[in-house]
């Protein structure tokens, strides 16, 4: 089995490629309409769900990481290819991360602070390929990055990751962890994308997406260290109370960082709970952040300070109750 930090830092790098790619091509496509969106979306989302019980039937996610890094570096070089290709580049987008996401639950599957370091670039690739997407740089800049970086899971690979034992899934016992777990997640996505700050223009911009990664990062490591239940609760009780001046730059921007610290554990405890399935684990909290879009697309409106700090402190009530370990009898 090839050592886990190298594939973590080669899936991770890729990530950050891959993102990019999806964004460039988006934001490069004209003319931009709601179906487009919805439908990259679902396909990048909700699709990852039933790919990720399919990957884990085998024994790598590498085949599914690499085709799907191939079909966004192809899409990059595309002139738009309509609502088919938006579908086509939503699809790589799932293959590459339930692949990258299932090999490195398997690998790492006790510790919460590589899931951190996988999950946190894609939302610089994002920020980045965004900039280069309405820029009208050259498609060939974001294809090589999707290609160059998407391949790079390859170089640490000496041996196929281990595929378990496959085992049922869990009885009823796991079902309402699960159910709070996955309503966490669909309320982070929502607040997340409905959120708005006066401040976030510019320059601002970019620190607010520094936080969200700095947040993912740091949110797995200090669970490792000391412990899931209290990194969440006092990083979302922090969260809530630094949301209420939200519009105070510094204070929004720690609000974010500590708000998304809870990501990379509400993946590693649903993987946990769900030994053997860890790509359907994956896939199914994929589906929680596209459940979280839908609010958004449909109108719901934009959250304050209120409804933000209201957000936070839900999530940490779910999310504590969600991470409580069962007790013997």
């Amino acid at each position: 089995m090839p050592p886990a930090r190298p594939v973590t830092s080669a899936y991770s790098a890729a990530h950050f490629g891959v993102d990019l790619g999806c964004a460039y091509a988006i934001f490069r496509w004209v003319p931009k309409t709601a179906l487009v969106f919805l439908i990259y979306n679902f396909c990048a989302f909700a699709l990852q769900m039933p790919l990720g019980v399919l990957a884990d039937r085998r024994r790598s996610g590498l085949p599914f990481a690499v085709s799907g890094s191939l079909t966004v570096a192809v899409l990059c070089l595309s002139p738009d290819p309509g609502l088919p290709g938006c579908a086509l580049l939503g699809l790589g987008n799932a293959l590459f991360h339930v692949g990258g996401g299932l090999d490195v639950l398997r690998l790492t599957g006790d510790r919460a602070g590589p899931l951190g370091v996988f999950v946190s670039p894609g939302a610089i690739g994002l920020f980045c390929g965004t900039l280069l997407g309405k820029g009208g740089y050259p498609p060939v800049l974001a294809a090589a990055l999707a290609l160059g970086t998407g391949l790079l899971p390859l170089l640490p690979r000496r041996a196929p990751a281990g595929r378990p034992e496959e085992r049922p899934l869990p009885g009823r016992e796991v079902l309402l962890p699960a159910l709070l777990l996955f309503a966490v997640v669909v309320l982070r996505s929502w607040a997340g994308l409905a959120g708005q700050f006066s401040w976030k223009t510019g320059l601002y911009s970019l620190l607010a997406v520094l936080a969200l990664a700095l947040g993912k990062t740091a949110g797995g490591l200090l669970a490792d260290r000391f412990g899931a239940r209290p990194v969440s609760a006092l990083s979302l009780l922090a969260a809530a109370g630094l949301f209420l001046p939200g519009d105070f730059s510094p204070a929004g921007l720690a609000a974010l960082l500590l708000f998304n610290m809870s990501m990379p554990i509400t993946l590693w405890a649903l993987a946990r709970r769900l030994p053997g399935h860890e790509g359907f684990a994956f896939g199914a909290l994929t589906f929680a952040l596209f459940l979280g879009f839908l609010p958004v697309y449909l109108g719901t409106g934009a959250f304050g300070a209120a409804e933000l700090a209201l957000a936070s402190l839900l999530s940490c009530l779910l999310l504590t109750a969600g991470l409580r370990e069962r007790r013997a009898r």
